[in-house]
């Protein structure tokens, strides 16, 4: 009995049986992996497709406004560099704040350049983003926060 269980030949057998199965079940687990992973690259295009940008100008007093740019972390931008980008070419004051409902922070411009910030995120300036992805909203009064 001992012979016939664990003799070379045996053992031989049952290892390459063993490594069929376990190639077999690598393989599956590659298959697995590699669905998942397209799933997800799927799932990520479609937030990317379905995220959008608005830019709101917001009245301040009787005819200064500030324009708002929320919506610009779907797409992979820095919003400190954007926000520095935006002082820069307006010559204003830029700056990232977080937003009142806590879902994220928001750029906030001085000035009414919503036009402008609209060409530079969709027509250059290294952006790229989609024209269908920006929306413009133009908010009355600003809630005071006192």
């Amino acid at each position: 009995m001992h012979e016939r269980l664990y003799s070379q030949d045996a053992i031989a057998a049952s290892l390459s049986t063993l490594s069929v199965d376990a190639q077999k079940r690598a393989a599956k687990d590659a298959a697995k992996k590699a669905a998942k992973a397209t799933a997800a690259e799927e799932r990520a295009a479609e937030k990317l497709a379905a995220s959008k940008i608005l830019i709101k100008r917001v009245e301040r007093n009787k005819r200064k406004y500030v324009t708002a740019v929320s919506g610009l972390e779907a797409f992979g931008l820095d919003l400190k560099k954007v926000s520095k980008d935006f002082g820069k070419r307006f010559a204003t004051g830029s700056s990232v704040t977080k937003v009142a409902g806590g879902t994220g922070e928001e750029i906030v411009v001085q000035g009414d350049l919503s036009d402008e910030i609209w060409d530079m995120l969709v027509e250059g300036e290294g952006y790229g983003v989609p024209e269908d992805n920006v929306e413009c909203v133009e908010d009355k009064k600003k809630k005071s926060a006192g």
